[in-house]
This record gives C-alpha cells, structure tokens and sequence, in this order.
C-alpha cells in the first residue's frame, strides 16, 4: 500500500514564496510532489536532487576537519532558490522558492516537518537493484 503524503509537502508551501516540493530517495526515485507540480517535471527534478544531495555531502569535509556532517544544500538563481534537506534515513525533501521567500520561515518549516514525520518519510535502500518497478512511498 503507497502511503500518500502529498498533504505534507502542501503544508511545506504555505511559506510565502515557496513554489514546490518533492520526496526524492537517495537513488533519485520520486517518492511523493506537491500538487503544484508535474510528474514529468517532478520525476526530472527528483533525479537531480539525488546527485545534488550526493555530491553535497561528497564534499562536505570542504568545511574543516570533524565539521564535515551535511545538513542542507541551497541554491540560488536567476528566479530562486532550491532548498534540500534529508527526510529521514534514505529520503530527501526538496523545496523550490521564489526569490524573495522569507529563507528562514521556510527552512523552519521544513525542518519542523522533517523532525515530525520523519520515519514516515523513511525510505529503506532498494536491494533488489530497482527491478521491481515499486516506487516507495507513491507518487
């Protein structure tokens, strides 16, 4: 049974200025999206977000020795910014944000969310190597 959890990321954009929210697992499966968002596009972006995750603690020891423990990632651009964060052992939450987004509202919000509903956003590593076809907790 897929366990639908497109509730939480809607309560995620009710910051200001957030514009939409994806649970990635850690081998770039789309878990769950707001409903602000496509398929197409959210599956597209999950996938990025898992390398942007990976590569983000792959250098987290850029920091300074015994510091090296990655807590978020935040990108900025032309329109926005991009807010990720771990959601629990194997998942991600990913949050897209207009430019004047009040940043520490919304990491609050996703923190808090993250902190609370953490195992249900749990994902185990996949040991059958993907080829079942399931896709976790439903998209």
């Amino acid at each position: 049974m897929k366990t639908d959890l497109s509730w939480v990321l809607n309560d995620v954009l009710e910051v200001r200025g957030a514009r939409h929210a994806i649970l990635v697992s850690g081998d770039g499966l789309l878990l769950q999206r707001s409903d602000g968002i496509g398929r197409d596009d959210a599956e597209t972006n999950a996938a990025a977000m898992s390398s942007m995750q990976s590569l983000s603690r792959a250098v987290a020891g850029y920091v300074g020795a015994g510091h090296g423990i990655w807590k978020q990632t935040l990108l900025e651009y032309d329109g926005g910014w991009i807010f990720l964060i771990a959601a629990g052992q194997g998942a991600y939450l990913a949050v897209s944000a207009a430019l004047d987004v009040d940043m520490e509202a919304l990491s609050f919000r996703m923190q808090k969310t993250v902190a609370s509903l953490s195992k249900a956003m749990s994902v185990a590593p996949r040991t059958d190597g993907g080829a079942s076809g399931t896709g976790g907790v439903g998209a």
